[in-house]
């Protein structure tokens, strides 16, 4: 149980998405409230439903009442994502994979995106959204990758500065700060992007299917 996806109630994965990610170790799948709605339908069992139990249905529920663990936590100050992932770092596990984050509720989604950020020093997080797949970063990093293959990164103050080897649009001790610059749809050159990270985290997101399917994962 050292790795998890955690499906919140937003718009839902596809089931071969879940499937993927289980195959590639992450066993554990948690449902953050309403996102049990979404297994239901996809046919999946999570191990745990985690949260205030606001947006689960009365059939839901009853579906799952005997074999999935329910915890219902009413704290108000988390977010149901949050408590997901308060409750998988108490149980050790170091990684989570996040799907059904994003949708229609704009605020859910920028909601969502900043915990990944408040929760980097606690648990590695990667979103899974639409056709993207969004890890954050920081220090230095080797990302493999393909030629050719798109790749945007995104940062948030002055005082994080990125240096990059491998992109077609290369960065040197650059800051990105949120809603003055960033660095989209840059492209990289290799199969190996080295990144140095100073003073922060940024965001990398990159198309999930390349990374499938040339085993980047």
């Amino acid at each position: 149980m050292k790795r998890c996806i955690i499906i919140g109630n937003g718009k839902p994965p596809r089931k071969n998405i879940i499937e993927y990610i289980q195959k590639e170790g992450h066993s554990t799948i948690i449902c953050a409230d309403g996102g049990a709605n979404s297994a239901r339908k996809l046919g999946i069992i999570p191990d745990f439903i985690i949260g205030d139990l606001d947006s689960i249905s009365a059939k839901t529920l009853k579906h799952y009442k005997n074999i999935s663990k329910i915890i219902g936590i009413k704290r108000q100050t988390d977010t149901d994502i949050e408590k997901c992932l308060k409750f998988s770092i108490s149980k050790g596990i170091k990684e989570a994979v996040l799907t059904g984050v994003t949708g229609d509720r704009l605020d859910h989604t920028f909601c969502n995106l900043g915990i990944v950020l408040k929760f980097f020093n606690k648990i590695g997080i990667k979103i899974i959204a639409e056709k993207s797949l969004l890890t954050a970063y920081s220090k230095n990093v080797r990302v493999k990758t393909l030629p050719g293959e798109i790749f945007s990164i995104y940062g948030f103050d002055e005082k994080t500065r990125i240096t990059s080897k491998g992109l077609k649009y290369p960065l040197n001790k650059v800051s990105l700060p949120f809603g003055k610059k960033e660095s989209t749809s840059n492209v990289a050159l290799s199969n190996l992007v080295n990144l140095k990270i100073t003073g922060g985290i940024i965001f990398v997101i990159r198309d999930f299917n390349t990374v499938k399917k040339n085993g980047f994962f």
